[in-house]
């Protein structure tokens, strides 16, 4: 059963309430100095317990950071057609209204990765270079769980052949899935920041898609 336009945003905000409510519980609850350089952290017992089953895996951790790019140059490419439409168009409200939307959700995710920068909640289970990074929520997991499903929202409305779409939904979804267990297998973050990461990330982009959906809706009346 599909979901209702309001059905998107009431399950987003749910997911986004839960996103809130975990990183509280992250500051809080069972706070000890388990990580590098006596580095406090939340859910000490269960992100103890994960960190020695999984151990650390700096290739992968490399290959998930270059692949990181992959919805970088995503992003990149809905805001160059943004720009043609505005160009072509000479009017910011011709451009498509989910385009515009696109760019209104890149600037909140922008947002929320440098408010976590700022105020650091968790820090990684290893030092990078000799150095502690700040590392709740997991920025690899929200830049590929934001982008990607939200690339393919945008794929799935321009490309007609069903064939094509299937491909393209398989391949993006497959890839969404090894980063974000790529990136916990990795073991250079804590269990708290992956999940921390799919809550918003899964939150804000149904929140996105009830919009599109909801503003198409009013325009089809």
């Amino acid at each position: 059963m599909k979901l209702k336009n309001r059905n998107f945003l009431f399950v987003g905000f749910a997911f986004l309430v839960c996103f809130v409510l975990w990183t509280i519980a992250v500051c809080f609850i069972d706070r000890q100095s388990i990580g590098p350089n006596g580095s406090v952290v939340g859910f000490a017992t269960v992100n103890g317990f994960i960190r020695d089953c999984i151990g650390v895996h700096m290739f992968l951790y490399t290959v998930t950071d270059w692949l990181g790019l992959v919805p970088v140059f995503l992003g990149f490419g809905f805001a160059v057609l943004g720009l043609v439409q505005l160009i072509k168009r000479k009017s910011l409200f011709k451009v498509d209204s989910d385009i515009l939307v696109l760019g209104v959700f890149y600037i909140i995710v922008g947002a929320a990765y440098l408010l976590f920068e700022k105020f650091a909640i968790n820090y990684r289970p290893v030092l990078i270079d000799g150095y502690l990074e700040a590392s709740y929520p997991s920025s690899t997991t929200i830049l590929a769980v934001c982008v990607i499903p939200t690339a393919m929202f945008q794929l799935n409305n321009r490309i007609k052949r069903e064939s094509v779409k299937n491909v393209i939904n398989s391949v993006l979804a497959l890839f969404t899935v090894f980063m974000v267990v790529g990136r916990l297998i990795s073991g250079v973050h804590w269990f708290t920041d992956i999940f921390g990461g799919l809550l918003f990330g899964v939150g804000i982009d149904l929140v996105y898609i009830g919009v599109c959906k909801s503003i198409r809706s009013k325009k089809a009346r």
